[in-house]
């Protein structure tokens, strides 16, 4: 494919960056053939590792269509990374808008002019404690729908070997191995000339997610969870469950000092509801402890 379009920043960069992910992480790469030659398109990419968006840009690059990144509009502000992300043409989102749609206007604008737009669709480094893609955010779906442009899934696996979602060291040896695979782009034709209602997008989001993980399935070999790991169902469950430990221990107090259970019996009852509690997070140990993890790291890592 020809390479266009790439200009001296996206050069500076793949002359700083390459030698190390060729010397860090060996390749096995599928797909190309479904990066368009021509015209605007979006990658629906899942993210599961802080250094995969430099081995997934690599893949890219190679195909010979240079990704644009959405990213935090506070990166183009200043210094040599404002210059950088400027220069490479990456897209800023500007999250304090109240339009979800005017906040991907430069995106739209990259597509209409013949660009690959790069969309992390579930919008940070995913929490399924096994890796898989969570649910997503809908802002892919809104661009694809007024474009109408390709939509390619795109899979990768490995990044997340050499560095773990939320670790803080790599894991060097023995050489790991960067895995990606792209598939044919999404049909999204019958969502075309709809109002674009929240349900709609909701339902092509899934759509875009449902190819992605179809593709990390062949990669790895294996099924992914029938339902994708939500964040916020997770969130709304562990404030239950602490409200039920929270009430069950208050409420015995309460009786305990009217008088109404003898001191034993209330440490009996409180005993048993923090030990059910217990109980219910150890069940639910691997979605809870993740949440909990990343929940701290991202507090001390904010954007």
């Amino acid at each position: 494919m020809p390479r266009r379009r790439i200009g001296f920043w996206y050069r500076f960069a793949a002359v700083l960056c390459k030698p190390w992910l060729v010397v860090l992480i060996k390749r096995d790469w599928h797909g190309m053939e479904h990066i368009p030659a021509d015209g605007g398109f979006i990658t629906a990419v899942n993210h599961n590792s802080h250094v995969d968006p430099f081995a997934y840009a690599h893949f890219q690059y190679n195909s010979g269509r240079v990704p644009r990144f959405l990213a935090k509009s506070g990166l183009f502000k200043e210094g040599f990374v404002g210059a950088a992300m400027r220069g490479t043409g990456q897209i800023p989102v500007y999250r304090e808008s109240t339009d979800a749609l005017s906040a991907f206007r430069a995106a739209i604008d990259a597509v209409e002019r013949g660009e690959c737009v790069a969309f992390y669709p579930e919008g940070t480094l995913t929490r399924d404690p096994d890796g898989w893609p969570m649910t997503a955010k809908t802002g892919a779906a809104r661009v694809a729908l007024q474009t109408k442009c390709p939509v390619i899934p795109v899979a990768q696996w490995g990044a997340n070997e050499l560095l773990p979602p939320y670790a803080r060291k790599p894991n060097l040896l023995p050489r790991k191995t960067h895995h990606v695979l792209a598939g044919p782009p999404v049909d999204l034709t019958r969502f075309y000339g709809q109002e674009m209602t929240p349900e709609l997008l909701k339902e092509a989001t899934e759509v875009i997610m449902a190819a992605v993980t179809a593709q990390l399935e062949e990669i790895r070999g294996e099924k992914a969870p029938e339902t994708p790991y939500d964040p916020r169902r997770e969130r709304i469950e562990q404030r239950r469950r602490t409200r039920a430990e929270t009430g069950a221990v208050f409420g015995a107090q309460a009786r305990a000092e009217s008088g109404a259970e003898t001191a034993a019996e209330i440490d009996v009852e409180i005993d048993g509801a923090v030990s059910g509690h217990a109980q219910t997070s150890h069940a639910q140990s691997g979605h809870t402890k993740t949440t909990q993890a990343q929940t701290s790291h991202e507090g001390e890592n904010s954007k």
